[in-house]
Parts: C-alpha cells; sequence; structure tokens
C-alpha cells in the first residue's frame, strides 16, 4: 500500500508519545526526532522536514499540549494537521475555460505514466458529464500514438493524431476538430524525454504559446521521491505549471514527491494514479492523505467509491428480500463490486490501523477461484445453497479446477456474510442507515 514504509515508522514514531500519560518537552523532542529520521528515509527534502520538526517542535511544547488530559492523541493530531498543510490544505480543483474546449496539457519526464494518465484524466471527466478528446503529440517514443489510441478505445474517448507531424500543428488541429465534433475537453499528451533537455521544452513552449491550454499539469511517478521535486520545479520555471499528478501511488511509495513538490514548487497535487487499471484515479484530498501515512484511515474516500461503484438496485432488492435469502448470486455481485473498489488491498488500506496489520499479501486474484466455483453451481443452486451435498461439490470443485477443500472453503465465506447480513438487517436502525449511505 502507498507510503507503508514512511507509515510504519511514523505510526512507531508517534505510539510512544501517545502511549505516555504525560508529555516533558524532552520526549517530545525525542519523538519528533524519530519523525524526522522517517521523513528523511522516505527522501522527503531536508529543508521541508527540517521546518516541518520545528512547527511540531513549536506547537507540541506549548503548555496547552503538556497539560492536555490525552497529550499523546493531541500530538499526533498536530502531526496530521501539519502535514495537511505540507501537502496543501485541500483539494485542489481542476479550473475551466470560459470558451470550448477546456485545453489540459499534460507535461512530464519519460516513464512517469502520462499516455495511461491523459486516458484516466478523461476517464475521470467523462464520468462526470464532460466529452473529453485526447490528442496525440508525442511523435518520439515508439507507438506511442498507438498506446494513446489503444487506452482511449477502452474507455471509448477518441483521440486526434496525424502521425509524425509538427506537435504543435497536431494540436492547433485538434483544438479545432474538438470544436467540430462537440467535444469540451482536450487533454494533450506531450511528448517526454529521459531527463530535461532544451528541446522538449522549446517544444512545449509552443505547444502552450499556440494552444493557450487552461492548466498544464506536471505528472511525476510517486516512486521517484526528492528527484520528482527538482525536475517539477524545472519545468514550473521553464513552462510554468498549475498542478501535479501522482502516479504509481498503489506501491510503496517512499513518501518524499507528496510530502516535498508542494512546499518546494508552490503548486498543488490535484490527482493521484492508485492503480494499473484506467478507472484508478483519485482527486487528492491532502487531509485524507495525512490520515492514510499516519495509519488513521480513508474512510471517506472509502465511501465514495462506494457510492460509486456499488449496485443500488440491487442492494435494495437484497434488503427487501431479507438476510435468510441471500442467494450465491449476491455473494458473486459482492465481490464484483469489491473488486471494481480497487480491491480488498486497496480498500484494507483505507480502513484505521491498516499499516499495523503489515505487508498482507490480498491479491486480486484470490477472488478470482470463489468465482469459478460459483460459475460451476447451477443457477438453481445458487439460489439454494442448502443443496450443496458432498456429491454436487465434487462436481463443482471439476468443473471450476479446484478442490472439494476450495469449494467448503468458499461456503463457509457465504456462510459468514449470509450472517453478517442478518445482524445487519435485523438492526433496522443499522439497515436504514446503510441504504442512506448508498443514496
Amino acid at each position: 500500500m502507498a507510503f507503508e514504509g514512511l507509515s510504519q515508522k511514523l505510526t512507531a514514531a508517534l505510539s510512544k508519545l501517545s502511549g505516555r500519560g504525560k508529555l516533558t518537552e524532552q520526549t517530545v523532542k525525542e519523538g519528533v526526532r524519530e519523525v524526522r529520521v522517517a521523513l528523511l528515509e522516505a527522501d522527503v527534502n531536508y529543508l521541508v522536514v527540517k521546518d516541518f520538526c520545528k512547527r511540531i517542535t513549536e506547537r507540541c511544547v506549548g503548555q496547552q499540549v503538556l497539560d492536555s488530559l490525552t497529550p499523546g492523541q493531541h500530538v499526533i493530531k498536530i502531526v496530521s494537521e501539519e502535514m495537511t498543510e505540507l501537502m496543501g490544505t485541500q483539494n485542489a480543483r481542476l479550473t475551466w475555460s470560459s470558451s470550448v474546449p477546456t485545453i489540459y496539457m499534460l507535461c512530464g519526464l519519460q516513464g512517469a505514466g502520462k499516455t495511461t494518465m491523459a486516458a484516466k484524466l478523461a476517464n475521470y471527466l467523462q464520468k462526470t458529464g464532460k466529452k473529453p478528446i485526447l490528442a496525440a503529440c508525442d511523435i518520439y517514443r515508439p507507438a506511442a500514438i498507438q498506446q494513446l489510441q489503444m487506452v482511449g478505445k477502452q474507455v471509448n474517448i477518441p483521440v486526434y493524431e496525424h502521425g509524425t507531424q509538427d506537435p504543435v500543428k497536431t494540436a492547433l488541429e485538434a483544438v479545432e476538430y474538438a470544436r467540430d465534433h462537440g467535444r469540451d475537453v482536450l487533454i494533450i499528451d506531450t511528448a517526454g524525454r529521459l531527463h530535461i533537455d532544451e528541446a522538449l521544452m522549446e517544444e512545449l513552449q509552443r505547444i502552450k504559446q499556440k494552444v493557450k491550454p487552461q492548466e498544464i499539469l506536471f505528472v511525476v511517478d510517486a516512486m521517484t521521491g526528492q528527484d520528482a521535486v527538482n525536475v517539477a520545479k524545472s519545468f514550473d520555471e521553464k513552462l510554468g505549471i498549475d498542478g501535479v499528478i501522482l502516479t504509481k501511488l498503489d506501491g510503496d511509495t517512499r513518501g518524499g514527491a507528496a510530502l516535498s513538490i508542494k512546499a518546494v514548487v508552490g503548486k498543488p497535487i490535484k490527482f493521484s494514479g492508485t492503480g494499473e487499471k484506467l478507472g484508478d484515479i483519485e482527486p487528492f484530498h491532502p487531509d485524507r492523505m495525512a490520515r492514510r501515512i499516519l495509519g488513521m484511515g480513508d474512510v471517506l474516500t472509502l465511501i465514495e467509491k462506494a457510492q460509486e461503484n456499488v449496485d443500488v438496485a440491487a442492494v435494495e432488492k437484497m434488503a427487501k428480500r431479507g438476510s435468510m435469502e441471500l442467494t450465491l448470486d449476491d455473494f458473486l455481485a459482492q465481490m464484483q463490486q469489491m473488486k471494481k473498489m480497487g480491491g480488498i488491498k486497496s480498500m484494507l488500506a483505507m480502513l484505521p490501523g491498516a499499516g499495523k496489520l503489515g505487508d498482507i499479501d490480498v491479491s486480486d486474484d484470490a477472488m478470482k477461484k470463489p468465482e469459478a466455483i460459483i460459475h460451476s453451481m447451477t443457477a438453481r443452486e445458487r439460489r439454494n445453497p442448502n443443496l450443496l451435498n458432498a456429491s454436487r461439490r465434487k462436481r463443482i470443485a471439476a468443473g471450476s479446477g479446484t478442490t472439494v477443500q476450495d469449494v467448503n472453503s468458499v461456503m463457509r465465506q457465504f456462510e459468514q456474510a449470509r450472517d453478517m447480513m442478518k445482524k445487519m438487517m435485523g438492526n433496522k436502525g443499522m439497515a436504514r442507515k446503510m441504504m442512506k449511505n448508498f443514496k
């Protein structure tokens, strides 16, 4: 999960403080020293770490904290607030042009994931009711245009390309094409390099001058740490960026880029890529990310994912039918909805205390076996699980390429889910609250 190493070290450092009945100035400084080491090991900019720790110390050694009934929790609250401030305080939304189309220009070094992120951003905007189009302006990287066409096709978004002609001309043509075909958003995928050079910057400057994008978004690999900050600073000085998009935030990101880039460059992080799928993009909320890093969970994002992906009609139908009639079809539907929400591991990472669980190996492939088993059942068996005697389970195991033990394991999971649903439906207040959350 993202920031796992940093999260575990910060949680360990802060737990020593929260476990104390009373704090002294000395214990606060010792705790902040461990926080400093954890941030530096995460490749956070040294000056950012120095200023961050100074602010924490100044707030924590105040009489208000030292005399607090729960000084440890108060310290954690201060660290959370300061970390939120470090990353930008609140979600920075995209701005919109008064004329159509609104143009967003993506830039960054090669390998950061610009092309995939262009499709992710277009897909995200399409879900909000916009009609985006992509422009292929990377004529240098082999198969870059074909890659953009492929990801565009996957999310049903058109791609404007004109081969290897001057990217500036292609960008201008894409603007006219978007206007003529009723596309209100144009996302330009530009070329990258392995390092910054004058030729790249000159081309990007010409595109900016000609198409006048509403925003220039710098795409950066979150796993590159402090180097990403230096590159972002160079792009901002020569091009003038409006925001940052972090990619590959689903890995064990060190944290240097996320925690340094706003403080050093002064530009907000607007989105983050949270997986390989084209739906794996989230608006960046500094307060929620701070809570994740500190092991406090991100329940708000989890609820938003549920609201976006859960089939409300199916939930209502299940609730009306009653818990005792929960079928294996319902159980299968729940697993599929969980996959849409990013999988089990992604959901666990958003729960409070997830950092204490360590590196749990919960692969999305773990759902493939139960799905195969349920699909190997007849419709009658899925509706009435009580029919599954020993001979039927043996047949299902053979049909799904699994063992009888695997079938029995899935049935135990189903029975646990049915018991849980029964308890929830028995609690009318909880049932009403659950339904309200998904409306």
